[in-house]
């Protein structure tokens, strides 16, 4: 989250599946392209549902060391919800320097098109190290804890939608 990442390839393709969840969220394909390293565009598909959503990411602000980055963007809706489309603003920030920990918070708020309403949205990225990662995320309605283990182009990772249902995601770069 903290926007300053900047990665050689340009494609990215992830699938998700989630466990004891809505049609929506149980089978997830994404496919993003990098335009640069403020903007990234996309769509997602959800085959269960039958469901076509457009992605974005543009970080509108960089992090620096006394500033967070911001980042504006849209995806589905949060994963409890049927259908709909979210936009977003956050802001996050690295606080390794602050706190010798290597910890990255994020805050911000999303306006979901399904329930039609403002909600607030957060979490903490951890890294353990160069390969292995947690984020644990708060949609403004639930919390989703994710652990992932990143080799070259490819990340694996493991999530538990609402803290118990399992669920699994893989991702490549190209």
């Amino acid at each position: 989250m903290s926007g300053t990442g900047q990665s050689t390839y340009k494609w990215t393709y992830g699938v998700r599946f989630i466990t004891n969840t809505i049609d929506r969220a149980k089978w997830r394909n994404t496919l993003t392209y990098q335009v640069n390293e403020r903007l990234s565009v996309g769509v997602e598909y959800n085959p269960l549902a039958g469901k076509i959503s457009p992605l974005a990411n543009f970080v509108a602000v960089k992090e620096t060391i006394n500033r967070p980055a911001i980042i504006l963007g849209t995806s589905s809706d949060r994963i409890g919800t049927p259908s709909g489309q979210s936009f977003y603003a956050t802001a996050s920030k690295s606080l390794e320097r602050e706190t010798n920990l290597p910890i990255a918070p994020y805050v911000g708020i999303a306006y979901g098109t399904y329930e039609n309403r403002f909600r607030v949205i957060g979490g903490l990225n951890i890294f353990f190290g160069e390969r292995w990662s947690s984020t644990v995320l708060f949609d403004g309605v639930r919390v989703h804890p994710t652990v992932n283990y990143t080799r070259g182009r490819h990340q694996f990772g493991v999530i538990f939608e609402r803290g118990r249902n399992p669920g699994f995601n893989y991702s490549v770069s190209f």
